[in-house]
């Protein structure tokens, strides 16, 4: 009988950051050592941060990230950690044709030992794995203190066969998977009925350590856990934040009576989607080396839900909201915004745009949705004022149904840096923000939520109203507020039935014959594939924000802007 203790090392990493990388594996690791482990388990591309993309294809990164995980071993070495297994990820070389290989390898006694190649490159979704690495071809099992430890990385356990069908015939005592699993919403079941799967298969434990963190239009969630071989939950680390879970495995235990370690419990659904925007915005923020966020206060919904995120990132101290009003704009929009910023501690400061409107309109005299959009562009204008003049990220707060429709202003509120709710359809911006005042209510203050680096908050003064976002922008009807009387369902559909046609026409792909047998009738549906077939060129303009639903627009929907085929 074998007893061997893990570490499930759930950190944060940041692409290229090959030194702050390696300073975090040191620092998990003793951490680990101090808690008694003899293994050590990282996420996939632990060394280089994931994904890498064309980086991998340089041979000087690939040969700086080689020589860092050498002197890597020799420092846990130096520390005493020698005697452990650090299992960890980085980028390796294909000698026979110098192509990139995703590589797991072991730390153990100063040196660099047992590499194992990523055998099933995705090549779907946000993945493009197959221009970047050459796939390995053997499965490989570690002898760690008399047990026998097989290996896989991420999508070797999404696809029959391969590796893990070969570890089914070697008597492993327990998989351990490294992976760079990016979140989307309702992910968190099918990975875990997968590697059940998996683990019935091999007839041992399976170990699924998952990277945490944003990195460009990416969020990992982490959620790292371990399943028996009959299934059963055995450990679950929580998600969006960094963390180490111990758990141990006894080689002498029946399928279903391994030792438990603790289960963090699951968030609610619309706590996770928002905490996934946070820690997007928060680590794309200290990745760049951002320290603030500047970004126009409407008084209306979507301002009103990113300035919120962007306070729960990194403080309302940091957040500069500006209330930017028209001839057109409505005192209770303006009353809104004042109260939002009030709430979350921001600065808050009205620069009126309609003197700067009528010097453009002595010498353009525009009219109609030129016009309009002349006021959009001049808030856009002022916003990357300030994000230039404060060294500000100017964060963009257009929605998905927006994006879809091409109902935002190119180079007005569509300008930014980042835009987090991006990937958010407009009635779960509405379902967010009621989530939001109800952690309120319930004391989560500013920064209160668990992501990485946050620690609990504190609301300070009273709450306006006794939300954080005032009712009335979640309750008014939709507006841009760009002329007279001016309502979203002047151009949209009603929202409610919007969110569905685009939801089956997007992320799931129904043409036209698709959405009339769906039931959505033929006016509707005529209208809203124009609004999305023309707005190709504006999406392809539009920020970076957080991928959270299983189709995000961006890496994983990629059409052509010049494009003639009509249904």
């Amino acid at each position: 009988m074998t007893q061997i203790r893990f570490a499930l090392a759930q950190i944060d990493t940041c692409v290229g950051d090959l030194d702050g990388n390696a300073a975090k594996v040191l620092d998990f690791a003793r951490r680990a050592r101090a808690d008694g482990a003899q293994v050590a388990v990282f996420p996939e591309m632990t060394l280089t941060g994931y994904p890498i993309e064309d980086l991998a294809l340089r041979r000087t990164f690939r040969a700086a990230a080689w020589d860092r995980a050498n002197r890597l071993a020799a420092d846990l070495a130096a520390e005493g950690l020698g005697g452990m297994y650090a299992i960890i990820g980085t980028v390796g070389t294909d000698h026979a044709n110098a192509k990139p290989r995703n590589r797991l390898v072991v730390l153990h006694d100063g040196r660099v030992w047992a590499g194992y190649d990523k055998h099933f490159l995705p090549n779907y979704g946000v993945f493009d794995e197959f221009r970047i690495f050459s796939s390995g071809d053997r499965s490989v099992v570690l002898d760690v203190d008399g047990a026998r430890l097989g290996v896989a990385i991420c999508e070797d356990i999404w696809q029959d066969g391969g590796p893990v069908a070969e570890l089914a015939s070697r008597g492993i005592d327990c998989l351990v998977t490294i992976n760079g699993s990016p979140y989307e919403e309702g992910k968190t079941h099918v990975r875990r009925e997968l590697a059940a799967k998996r683990a019935k298969e091999v007839g041992a434990p399976l170990i699924y350590v998952n990277q945490v963190g944003g990195q460009d239009d990416l969020v990992f969630d982490g959620g790292s856990f371990v399943v028996d071989a009959d299934g059963t939950l055995l450990a679950q680390s929580p998600m969006f934040m960094e963390d180490l879970a111990i758990w141990t495995l006894d080689t002498a235990a029946p399928a279903g009576g391994q030792p438990k370690g603790a289960i963090a419990p699951a968030p609610d659904p619309d706590e996770e989607v928002y905490t996934a925007c946070v820690l997007g915005l928060k680590d794309y923020m200290a990745k760049n080396h951002f320290t603030g966020v500047t970004l126009g206060l409407s008084g209306g919904i979507d301002s009103a839900l990113v300035a919120a995120m962007a306070a729960d990132a990194v403080g309302g101290e940091h957040v500069w909201g500006i209330s930017m009003p028209s001839m057109y704009s409505s005192d209770g929009s303006k009353d809104d915004a004042a109260d939002l910023a009030a709430n979350l501690g921001a600065h808050y400061d009205v620069q009126p745009i309609e003197p700067l409107f009528d010097a453009f309109q002595r010498q353009l005299e525009l009219t109609g949705v030129a016009a309009e959009n002349l006021q959009a562009r001049i808030r856009g204008v002022i916003v990357m004022a300030y994000s230039n003049a404060k060294g500000l990220l100017a964060v963009a707060t257009g929605n998905k149904s927006e994006l879809a429709c091409g109902y935002s202003t190119i180079y007005g509120d569509a300008v930014g840096g980042y835009a987090p709710i991006k990937d958010l359809l407009k009635t779960r911006v509405w379902q967010l923000a009621r989530w939001r005042n109800k952690a309120a209510a319930a004391g989560v203050g500013i920064g209160g939520l668990k992501v990485v680096g946050n620690e609990a908050g504190d609301l300070g003064t009273p709450l306006k109203h006794g939300v954080m976002i005032p009712v009335s922008s979640i309750e008014k009807a939709p507006s841009a507020e760009l002329r007279p009387g001016q309502k979203d369902s002047d151009s949209l559909p009603e929202y409610g039935l919007l969110d569905q046609v685009l939801a089956a026409y997007i992320e799931h792909a129904h043409g036209r014959a698709d959405l009339l047998a769906d039931g959505f009738d033929e006016a509707t549906v005529d209208t809203v594939m124009r609004l999305v077939d023309r707005a190709e060129w504006k999406r392809r303009q539009y920020p970076l924000g957080p991928k959270v639903t299983a189709l995000a627009f961006g890496r994983d929907r990629r059409l052509p802007v010049t494009d003639a085929f009509r249904e």
